[in-house]
């Protein structure tokens, strides 16, 4: 069990892993600063955290265990105000959905501290945001990719695993390289054809009388797209050029199969869209296909 656990960013992430931290056992108190002094008063109101700090430096004061949840573009400036506090025996940890920038950042400020750090990415979350949206389950038999880099002290990655174990998540590593690669492809790129979808046809001059129309299958396909639009630029543009590449093959892919209806080639479209369906008819959340 942790002693305390300093929280920065009591929004949805960060909310959630309070709460599912006291519900197992794991921590005796959560000390918890964010942003917006509403925000931190809000968490301690909803039970939690236990004390709302004034900064973030003092909300780290006295933790063995610090999460950071802050959006991608925030996490340097977080460390930058954190570092002179960061004791030896404190396991640190973030939620961000892109690894590379952040490891970079944690580098160039925490730097002899470097191996307290273990950078995280659970693959949670809402559509909604919030600290009222927190959810004690969000993680709750979720996969969370741990990016440890050569100076990450090997005590400290176990604990991790073993906190995110706890919580009832499956745990898997991987280099930041990889991870911002990968989720580029099934993250990130998503979201981007989600909102890119929303502004084409809401774009159009009919574009609400055919959003009236719209059905369930709409309606799954373009639900990220109602995700926070600061967040989601920031993730963007902090992994630009994996996204940007991801985006390159998926026009090649569109182009192919615009292609073929342009050319009528209907074997050879129902030949490709059977090979999408296989693969989605296949996949299964958090096992590898076969190739």
């Amino acid at each position: 069990m942790f002693e305390q656990l300093g929280l920065i960013g009591c929004g949805l992430m960060g909310s959630s892993f309070a709460l599912a931290m006291k519900r197992a056992g794991l921590v005796k108190r959560v000390v918890g600063y964010s942003k917006s002094p509403t925000t931190t008063e809000r968490a301690r109101q909803l039970g939690i955290i236990d004390v709302e700090a004034p900064s973030a430096l003092l909300a780290v004061s006295g933790a063995d265990i610090v999460l950071i949840a802050v959006p991608v573009a925030s996490t340097e400036a977080t460390f930058k105000a954190i570092k002179h506090l960061v004791r030896p025996d404190m396991l640190i940890m973030d939620v961000g959905s892109t690894k590379h920038d952040v490891v970079d950042a944690a580098r160039r400020t925490l730097r002899e501290h470097m191996g307290l750090f273990v950078p995280c990415h659970p693959i949670a979350g809402k559509e909604v945001a919030g600290v009222d949206n927190a959810d004690v389950d969000l993680f709750s038999g979720r996969q969370v990719i741990l990016t440890p880099v050569e100076a990450t002290n090997a005590a400290h990655l176990q604990n991790a695993v073993n906190v995110w174990t706890a919580l009832g998540c499956k745990v898997s590593q991987m280099t930041p390289e990889q991870h911002d690669a990968a989720f580029a492809s099934v993250s990130h790129l998503p979201h981007l054809l989600a909102f890119a979808l929303m502004n084409a046809i809401s774009g159009q001059q009919q574009g609400e009388n055919f959003l009236s129309l719209a059905g369930p299958g709409f309606r799954d396909f373009t639900r990220i797209a109602a995700g926070d639009p600061k967040i989601w630029r920031d993730i963007m543009l902090a992994n630009a050029q994996e996204l940007l590449a991801q985006s390159k093959l998926f026009q090649h892919s569109l182009q192919a199969l615009e292609q073929l209806i342009s050319s009528g080639n209907a074997a050879e479209l129902e030949s490709q869209l059977e090979r999408a369906s296989m693969t989605r008819a296949n996949w299964r959340m958090g096992v590898k296909t076969s190739p």
